[in-house]
């Protein structure tokens, strides 16, 4: 893997932390993510998925 460098200037600085706003906390940062889903609708695919394989056993 090839290193170039080019971050070296601001790799050691310190990070900016606002007068202003206070800091998340990361339970509140986390939260933020939790309701996003990716493939809306897959969740139930895979649950008639299963429903028609469990079927298909019980025939065997």
């Amino acid at each position: 893997m090839k290193y170039d460098h080019k971050y070296d200037d601001i790799i050691e600085m310190k990070h900016h932390v606002s007068k202003k706003h206070p800091q998340m906390s990361l339970y509140a940062r986390s939260a933020q993510f939790a309701p996003f889903a990716a493939l809306t609708g897959y969740e139930d695919a895979i649950n008639d998925a299963e429903k028609v394989y469990n079927k298909k056993q019980k025939n065997i």
